[in-house]
């Protein structure tokens, strides 16, 4: 990337990610007092990105845009406040859209290094940020951070705040929550603590205006919790508001549009207290996180506990009187006088019992209705496919309400007309051992079942199965529920499908309780043996991303997951295991757990190719996860993050295997050659080879939605390995889904589109009327505007044909009769309903508004 000094380019197109961008004005002075360019700050951005991006990942950004610099003390720069994603914003570029009262703002969220290069270059120096992410589907998730803004008042300075925080870091330790200071770039300091996401916004503002209270009551002559400037001389001011789930705070590692480029800078404890503490800038920020990481990394979720403040403090909210009865959702849905099932009067009382039944429910659609004993009720999942019988088979569960125990013996008709309403027949029933039991996460468990059951024709009588919770597109009711590698009895172990991996990582402990290798010299070891022995240096071969199209023939391909981690070719010799990344840097020393490769390996020497993934308590791959780990260089450090955040490589391809290339065999042979070639590493191991899948192409990319993976890679059985080669011959297909719509009207472009259509406002039919579900704009063609807008022309009429669409959207909207149907592509649904990043496909001439339908994903 360009930087400021001699020979410094004007503009420069770059690749960022896969995404090509132009950046231009590169030696244009945003800090005149410095002298700091353009292109000092994309550097700088560039730098830091490893640890910005998870503190802003997945979260609305605001930005403050100085176009033409920050200026001086006597002619300060124009700021622009900006919330709406730029209408000129590549496609590529994530966002999710929030219904304010007066407005529809769309957000970009700065997931990634690309997004943060493009705002870089429109001089977007700040970066704002609310303590609460987006979930799936644009779903606004409670808030995981506590902030508390530390701003000193006339007359106080830097060391003062620190003092405050130090007071109020006493107080969150006491509540379980572990305090990190960051040096705001500005005036004062930010304290942030993790949160572990079960309480709402207003819950945490609560607790944290008591905090402040309570701190203000105890050292009155130093503190305010009030925000009247008039009460801030001399003291400062803890403020506690920024938890409010509309407000934003910088975030850490922003720039700040101060007349010099200081920087949003996490701190340690220990440097707070130096008496002469002060902001730091962008260059002394660089510098720092390549000597010594990040400050904030592997900051701890805790469980805000209101109970903790004192003096003053109180509780944030008083718990529910009694306990909740855990069967009134049952008997809300039944009635006693109708149904044979039993429908206990009496509230369900706690137990330790261990029963469990697994019904066959012929009901509307049969499904199989899988019953756990658990604290005085039956804990239930509905599974439409019944128990998995294989570790390569995972299927769908999805929890229904609590059932009383004398469910357990129930057999019969339910009537036509009542919920659930068909016959119910006992499949198994039994004892089990619970091995693990997180409410609303995760349930492992060996179920002992009947010797003619039907766990027994599976398989087995004795089954030992885990339930993880995945919400997934359906809901916050859905888990996998998947047939454990390891059984009771001894078996044959079929591999590990990409779902059983995916768990089996999340379940495997940290390896801190290991002695990890000391790599300090591995790499250049291996690399010497690698010399000496005749091993070449292999380029990662890249997919090509494609569609359903490029799959013309399902047997001709196999299927994997796509694992969303960091690709790395590794060589393993007798002197270790070298990890290399796609761009050809060296990753050995940052993760050492993967060393016990060399110990998997069914032979001397060998060339992989594979990727590295961090797996959340969901079981998922989570690239923000493993962001942490990316740049650390020092020992104690990666030993530490190891601890907090272990990995798993995931190994999909085998290109060389003691002196011989297996690059030019096809995909079917090398894979045939890995699976012997690499022993699996157990449930505590670091290691995987997660199988091709043998699944159609449609099933494989269901069983991606399913597990909320990124999509699948489609690799020609036949095909060779193309080293450094972009080729068709691994495709990734990325979920995305259709929608049949109706036009209802369109807006005007802007810029080259200003005579010309910008967008369809498109809807669906709900019964008689229609329901606005957004507008779309990408995708149309030069050829799709002549085409579609002829025809529109002919359509024109003056009033809106539907009531639902917003103001925003209205404001310059031309209607037309709503006769045309057409068809787009989706990422997901907002959760009124709306499209998120819809994309022209084309008309659909063959359709009339009557034949659409509203397609749930």
């Amino acid at each position: 990337m360009a930087s400021s000094g001699a020979g410094l380019k004007q503009q420069e197109t770059v690749n960022v990610d896969g995404h090509r961008l132009r950046l231009t004005n590169l030696d244009k002075v945003l800090y005149p007092e410095t002298g700091t360019t353009k292109a000092d700050v994309l550097s700088y951005y560039a730098a830091v990105a490893g640890a910005l991006l998870p503190h802003s990942r997945d979260r609305p950004a605001t930005r403050k845009r100085w176009v033409h610099g920050v200026g001086t003390p006597e002619e300060p720069g124009q700021v622009f406040f900006q919330k709406n994603i730029d209408t000129s914003a590549p496609t590529w570029v994530k966002r999710f859209e929030i219904e304010h009262k007066t407005s529809t703002n769309i957000y970009p969220l700065v997931n990634d290094l690309a997004t943060l290069t493009w705002l870089a270059q429109s001089a977007a120096l700040e970066i704002h940020v609310p303590q609460w992410r987006f979930g799936p589907r644009g779903k606004i998730n409670n808030p995981d951070r506590l902030v508390l803004d530390l701003d000193p008042g006339e007359g106080v300075d830097l060391a003062q705040c620190a003092e405050v925080a130090r007071l109020a870091r006493d107080i969150l330790a006491d509540m379980g929550l572990d305090a990190r200071p960051v040096t705001s770039g500005s005036k004062g300091i930010h304290l942030y603590a993790a949160l572990d996401g079960q309480q709402t916004s207003s819950d945490v503002s609560a607790v944290a205006h008591e905090l402040a209270r309570a701190l203000e009551a105890d050292h009155p002559d130093l503190i305010v919790s009030d925000m009247k400037k008039s009460l801030r001389k001399g003291k400062v001011l803890l403020d506690w508001s920024q938890n409010n789930a509309n407000k934003t705070t910088i975030c850490p590692y922003s720039l700040r549009g101060r007349f010099t480029p200081t920087v949003a800078a996490p701190r340690t404890w220990e440097e707070l207290e130096d008496p002469h503490l002060a902001q730091l800038d962008y260059e002394q920020v660089m510098q720092r996180l390549a000597d010594h990481g990040d400050p904030l990394a592997g900051m701890d979720a805790g469980e805000l506990d209101g109970d903790a403040l004192e003096d003053g403090a109180g509780q944030a909210a008083a718990a529910d009187p009694g306990t909740p009865d855990r069967l009134s959702k049952y008997r809300s849905m039944r009635d006693a006088g109708k149904t044979p099932e039993p429908v206990p009067e009496e509230r369900a009382e706690p137990s330790d019992g261990n029963s469990f039944v697994i019904q066959e429910h012929h009901a509307r659609r049969l499904h199989w209705d899988f019953r756990l004993e658990h604290d005085g009720v039956l804990v239930s999942w509905a599974l439409p496919k019944g128990p998995p019988d294989s570790p390569n088979q995972n299927h769908l569960a999805v929890q229904t309400e609590d059932h009383p125990l004398d469910y357990g013996s129930f057999e019969g008709t339910i009537p036509k007309g009542e919920y659930g309403a068909g016959e119910v027949r006992i499949w198994d029933h039994g004892t089990y051992e619970p091995e693990k039991w997180r409410d609303g996460k995760e349930v492992i468990a060996v179920l002992h079942g009947q010797s003619d059951g039907g766990l027994a024709s599976e398989g087995g009588a004795d089954r030992r199965f885990a339930l993880i919770h995945t919400g997934g597109r359906g809901g916050a009711n859905n888990w996998l529920i998947h047939l454990m590698k390891h059984q009771p009895a001894p078996s044959a172990e079929p591999a590990p499908s990409p779902q059983e991996a995916v768990s089996a990582a999340s379940a495997a402990p940290a390896p801190s309780a290991k002695t990890l290798p000391d790599t300090t010299d591995v790499s250049s070891a291996v690399a010497a043996d690698a010399t000496e022995n005749g091993m070449p240096q292999v380029e990662p071969m890249l997919a090509t991303l494609g569609t359903r199209a490029d799959v013309n023939n399902d047997e001709e391909w196999a299927f994997e997951m796509k694992w969303d981690g960091v690709r790395a070719v590794v060589d393993v010799t007798p002197e270790g295991v070298r990890l290399i990344s796609r761009n050809g840097n060296d990753m050995t020393a940052a993760y050492p757990e993967l060393q016990e490769l060399r110990s998997h390996l069914n032979g001397e020497r060998a060339i992989l190719d594979g990727e590295i993934v961090a797996v959340n308590k969901a079981g998922r791959p989570d690239f923000g996860l493993l962001q942490p780990r990316m740049h650390l260089t020092k020992r104690r450090e990666i030993e530490a993050a190891a601890a907090r955040t272990p990995v798993h490589l995931m190994l999909f391809d085998l290109l060389w295997l003691d002196g011989n290339s297996l690059m030019d065999l096809p995909y079917t042979q090398r894979r045939e050659i890995l699976e012997q070639a690499v022993e699996p590493a157990g449930d505590d191991g670091h290691v995987q080879v997660p199988p091709a899948l043998e699944l159609s192409m449609d099933d494989a990319v269901e069983a991606s939605k399913e597990l909320g993976l990124e999509g699948v890679m489609a690799k020609r059985r036949n095909g060779t390995y193309s080293p450094g080669r972009r080729s068709k011959s691994w495709i990734k297909l990325k979920n995305s889904f259709t929608q049949e719509v109706v036009v209802v009207g369109w807006r005007p472009g802007k810029g080259n589109r200003a005579s010309k259509i910008g967008s369809l406002l498109v809807a669906v039919p709900d019964g008689h009327d229609l329901t606005y579900i957004g507008r779309v704009g990408s995708g149309l063609s030069e050829k799709d505007l002549a085409l579609v807008g002829g025809k529109l022309k002919k359509l024109a009429r003056k009033t809106a044909p539907l009531d639902d669409v917003p103001a925003a959207d209205a404001s310059d909207a031309q209607w037309v009769r709503p006769v045309l149907v057409g068809e787009v592509t989706y990422s997901e649904r907002t959760g009124t309903g709306k499209l998120r990043h819809p994309a022209w496909r084309g008309l659909r001439p063959d359709k009339k508004p009557s034949d659409v339908v509203v397609e749930t994903p």
